[in-house]
């Protein structure tokens, strides 16, 4: 029994009655609608079930570095219940926790948003044939087997086979992303189709019919259709974990195992060498919980993520999901569709040739001949669209507005024209016959008829056009263009009704070729991404002719790579494709599916994918991609509310501009990472040294907390801010499976960590021992002092990878008014008494200050001087014969 779309393409009416109980004259009866009901169920898109609320917040508190939170929040609000300890330690930290939470929840609507979008698609209401009776019906009541009544402007409630047509014509775009209607017709087709494109005798759920009238028999409802089926796909789709949040994860876990085995070690040896009480030990863990986790660097990544979102925005990228800016930042693949993103969207005569020429000419500004403009003339005659103000959007066929415009380009004006001859009868396209005809009354009372269409199927009379007229043809098609003919044909007298059948001595006008031309700005853009080490695909609908011209013109293809079809990549297992994606650079005639296994295929190969589509066919991609992409001018609703990011100007240029801001994105973020872990670690491994060589905690979690989130957090936040590093664009894509530590990132961390264990400790030292009679509290404040301002200051070297000179001191002051600020905040918690009570700090003597004074400088002095020697280190590597290796 034949169950698939393609299958029923090769049944007779008849027959296809007999598949769904149906009849083609009464339809469905009334019995019969209740059990293909009760077997289908209602004509609706269902949505995937939503995890509770409940749910999706034990999910984001399920991550390690939450978890230590917890475990603070926990302990301390313990201690505040069972001593004289205070709440601000549990406020804070949970404050913290919550604000994680709310960022996260908040991120997570887009698949939602998609699906509702794409039930708004269907429609509301029907014409059908049951029980012998034309009814309108509600169209969620729809079943397969309904007889199904459309008329032009209609749009398609279920999938359907038709089985009566006049002259139909229907919108594809959003199941197959071309712009141009399709003719359709009832005739049983000889063969199965390859694509959902070539399915002449079927219409499908969210198309719309543009021209003529049907019958058809529902074959599909619900989710059973191929509307439906896009909707299981956004339904199944995750979306993919970004890098950055990859690396930041591991980077939570290698902090927690530190924390976690450092605090389990010092509480036991805190109670087993120090004879601690429990509280005493339990506040250790606490403090080392406090110093592992960098409690504002969430909040740090989701201001620079802001400010990203901020910046694409006046660069016409408009983001959705602020993860994008930093994924699209890393991305390597951008797997483009063709329509409306490479090129413009808008069929174009690009070449012509009027019979007698010798040369096809292009559509420039060059004066046109007599002959020429007499051609133009006779086609614009035979044309119905009209061009309107820039506000408004153009009327008629995507061909017949690519001749207005062709005329408008000449000054040609179809009302003057029709003004000499008007129009007094007229012959519409057909599917059939491939042509149109109009007639016409000339300046001296004769009839003139003209004909454009199918080069085949007009009868010219020149005995040397067809000759010439081939090799044009064939010239053109070279160049994957659309051709048409046109030719005229006079009459003494009113040549009567049956004026087309007489048109059989037609003398030739020429031939035009059109095309839907790439963007001039593209060809530079991809360069610019392969420069950047970024791969372009392009993914189509169109023909595979057409998507090749086109790909090789902007530089998309070359001698070196491969085109398909969607045909070719189905023959293809998971494991081939994954194996060969490399060498495919277009992909033509796909279908949903198949663009989502071209995403994963990349994915497969470690590639951060760029997906971009405006077409409910693109939308299931866009959401498996690592950055989907949606056409903010021709997109649906579908694929914006899919994507994490919409392009205001439909403009592939764009997507660069995008791709350098969400790169300085993500180095802003590397340095705001290691702005603050250097001083997370450095805390955890002083916190252990001090217990472990019998000092105690040296710093208080009230300490810990004022160093984390006030002296490190508010400078962390104006990081965001930082310009882009010189030749930011000309690096390859950071690879997918890198550590957040990759590209010297670690040995600076290193470097800075080591610094701060000794400087502190050391200041420790010189405070409890050197300069008072032991007294901890003074060796603690002037711990607190160094390390607080010391790393306030040291992130002048950290925010430029340049050498420290006037113009990075001066840049981004924003970021200099908050070190500038914070920093008289740390000295009035150590100058005011009531402040240095609640927070455990001493007065100091001039002399402990000046020492202060002093310490505070070595980090910057020290952080500087590495990267300076880091920088002539890979100086020198790089002037280092075969530095490049076989694969770059």
């Amino acid at each position: 029994m034949p169950t698939t779309t393609k299958a029923l393409t090769l049944l007779t009416p008849s027959d296809l009655a007999a598949e769904f109980d149906t009849n083609l004259t009464t339809g469905l009866t009334t019995d019969t609608v209740v059990k293909h009901r009760q077997q289908n169920g209602s004509n609706q898109l269902t949505a995937a079930k939503k995890p509770s609320l409940f749910r999706q917040i034990a999910h984001h508190l399920s991550d390690i570095t939450s978890l230590i939170l917890l475990f603070a929040v926990g302990l301390s609000a313990y201690l505040a219940l069972t001593t004289d300890s205070n709440w601000t330690k549990t406020i804070v930290i949970g404050s913290i926790v919550i604000l994680n939470v709310v960022i996260a929840l908040y991120q997570e609507h887009s698949a939602e948003k998609a699906l509702a979008a794409l039930k708004a698609m269907t429609v509301h209401t029907v014409t059908v044939i049951r029980d012998d009776k034309t009814q309108t019906i509600q169209a969620a009541d729809l079943v397969p087997g309904d007889l199904m009544l459309l008329n032009a402007g209609d749009a398609v409630a279920a999938d359907a086979r038709l089985i009566e047509s006049q002259e139909l014509e229907a919108d594809e775009a959003v199941l197959t992303g071309e712009s141009e209607s399709v003719a359709k017709s009832a005739a049983p087709l000889a063969e199965v189709p390859e694509n959902l494109g070539d399915a002449a005798n079927c219409i499908f759920s969210g198309t719309a019919i543009t021209s003529g009238k049907a019958t058809a028999i529902v074959t599909a409802t619900g989710m059973n259709t191929e509307l439906g089926k896009i909707a299981s796909l956004l339904n199944q789709t995750k979306k993919q974990v970004t890098p950055l949040a990859k690396r930041l994860d591991a980077l939570g876990k290698r902090l927690s195992l530190v924390a976690v085995l450092g605090g389990a070690l010092t509480m036991l040896l805190a109670m087993l060498y120090h004879q601690e009480t429990l509280a005493d030990s339990l506040m250790l863990g606490v403090s080392l919980a406090i110093a592992a986790v960098p409690e504002t660097l969430p909040v740090i990544v989701t201001l620079s993520l802001a400010h990203g979102v901020q910046k694409m925005a006046k660069r016409r990228a408009i983001i959705r999901q602020v993860t994008a800016v930093e994924t699209i930042g890393n991305v390597n693949v951008i797997a483009s569709d063709k329509t409306g993103t490479l090129t413009q969207n808008k069929m174009t005569v690009t070449h012509f040739w009027s019979f007698g020429q010798s040369n096809i000419q292009k559509a420039t500004a060059e004066p046109l001949t007599t002959d020429t403009r007499r051609f133009l003339s006779y086609l614009g005659l035979a044309t119905n669209a009209q061009l309107t103000d820039q506000d408004e959007p153009d009327i008629g066929d995507a061909t017949e507005l690519a001749i207005m415009r062709l005329l408008a380009h000449y000054d040609l004006s179809r009302d003057e024209l029709e003004t000499r001859y008007p129009r007094i009868a007229e012959a519409p396209f057909s599917s059939a016959k491939k042509t149109m005809a109009t007639l016409h009354r000339t300046p001296e009372g004769h009839y003139l008829a003209i004909i454009k269409g199918a080069v085949d199927r007009i009868a010219f009379s020149a005995l040397n056009w067809q000759t010439k007229a081939t090799d044009v043809h064939d010239q053109m098609t070279g160049q994957a263009l659309r051709v048409l003919a046109a030719g005229y044909q006079q009459f003494a007298t009113n040549p009567g009704a049956d004026w087309e059948n007489q048109l059989t001595e037609v003398q030739p006008l020429g031939l035009i070729g059109l095309i839907d031309p790439p963007r001039p700005e593209v060809p530079a853009a991809i360069q610019a991404a392969k420069d950047a080490g970024i791969v372009t695909v392009m993914i189509t609908g169109d023909h595979l002719d057409t998507a090749t011209a086109i790909a090789r013109d902007i530089g998309i293809l070359d001698g070196s790579h491969r085109a398909i079809t969607g045909h070719e990549l189905n023959q293809m297992s998971d494991e081939t494709l994954a194996a060969t994606i490399q060498q495919i650079r277009v992909f033509a005639r796909t279908t949903p599916s198949d663009k989502i296994r071209i995403v994963k295929a990349w994915q497969q190969q470690q590639a951060v994918v760029a997906m971009t589509g405006d077409g409910v066919n693109d939308a299931p991609a866009l959401k498996a991609a690592d950055v989907g992409i949606a056409m903010g001018i021709t997109g649906t609703d579908v694929a914006k509310n899919a994507a994490d990011m919409i392009l205001t100007d439909d403009n592939f240029a764009t997507i660069i501009d995008a791709v350098a801001q969400g790169r300085t994105v993500y180095q802003n973020i590397l340095k705001a990472v290691e702005f603050l872990i250097s001083v997370n670690f450095a805390q955890i491994f002083t916190m252990l040294i001090a217990v472990l060589i019998g000092w105690g905690a040296v710093m208080t979690p009230e300490q810990l907390l004022i160093v984390n989130v006030l002296a490190d957090g508010i400078p962390g936040f104006f990081l965001s801010r930082e310009l882009a590093e010189p030749g930011i664009m000309h690096l390859k894509p950071i690879p997918k499976k890198a550590s957040i530590f990759a590209n010297g990132l670690g040995k600076r961390v290193a470097v800075r960590t080591a610094t701060y264990v000794g400087l502190i400790l050391g200041i420790y030292a010189i405070g409890r021992f050197v300069v008072s009679p032991d007294q901890p509290i003074v060796g603690m404040t002037m711990l607190f002092l160094t390390l607080a301002i010391g790393s306030m200051l040291d992130v002048f070297p950290i925010k430029t990878r340049a050498r420290l000179n006037r113009t990075a001191l001066t840049s981004n002051p924003i970021l200099t008014v908050s070190l500038l600020g914070t920093m008289a905040i740390i000295l009035l918690l150590a100058l005011l008494k009531p402040f240095q009570q609640i927070f455990q700090l001493a007065p100091l003597t001039l002399g402990q200050w000046l020492i202060v004074f002093v310490a505070v400088w070595l980090p910057m002095l020290i952080v500087e001087s590495y990267k300076r020697w880091q920088h002539r280190h890979e100086l020198a590597a790089w002037h280092q014969p075969n530095l490049v290796s076989d694969n770059e």
